[in-house]
């Protein structure tokens, strides 16, 4: 219905019957160039957070929030804001962290370990990492594992923006 209104402002959530709320943005914002798509969500990770901003979304909100931050935000998108939680706006400000701390980052991380993130980050999958390196998938998945703790992320994406800044 969406396309039909052309609204001023879409509040979207992530988690929809059928398509994502991302890929939903992404399909809609190239027709409705003036709607503001704002998602409020309770997904706070990397991966959510930068798919909706990319896929064309002006603003986060956590679900989490209250009620009368959630109007100030829609009041705040409709006179040209981007409004986002405080733990979204801190996620997107250390995207920017300074090149110091992304070698400080590197650094934890043994010449193997960093050989297998510039394989992830060529999109390779594990079993192609293990044939790759000649080295058994379980252990592919163990070095894996440490690179994410090192890191102190969840997931390839949060592993590869933290060294990869975009």
């Amino acid at each position: 219905m969406i396309p039909g209104t052309i609204p001023d402002i879409v509040l979207m959530d992530i988690h929809l019957s059928g398509i994502s709320g991302i890929e939903c943005v992404r399909k809609l914002k190239p027709s409705l160039g003036f709607t503001q798509f704002t998602m409020c969500t309770v997904y706070e990770d990397n991966e959510n957070v930068f798919g909706s901003l990319c896929a064309g979304a002006t603003g986060y909100l956590l679900k989490n929030s209250p009620p009368t931050k959630i109007t100030d935000a829609i009041t705040e998108l409709f006179h040209g804001g981007s409004p986002m939680s405080s733990v979204i706006a801190r996620k997107v400000i250390q995207t920017f962290k300074p090149s110091q701390e992304q070698s400080r980052e590197i650094e934890k991380l043994t010449g193997r370990e960093r050989e297998l993130l510039d394989l992830l980050a060529k999109g390779y999958r594990y079993k192609e990492i293990a044939d790759r390196l000649t080295i058994s998938f379980e252990t592919v998945r163990t070095h894996i594992h440490n690179i994410y703790e090192k890191l102190h992320v969840q997931s390839r994406t949060e592993a590869l923006n933290k060294i990869y800044p975009r």
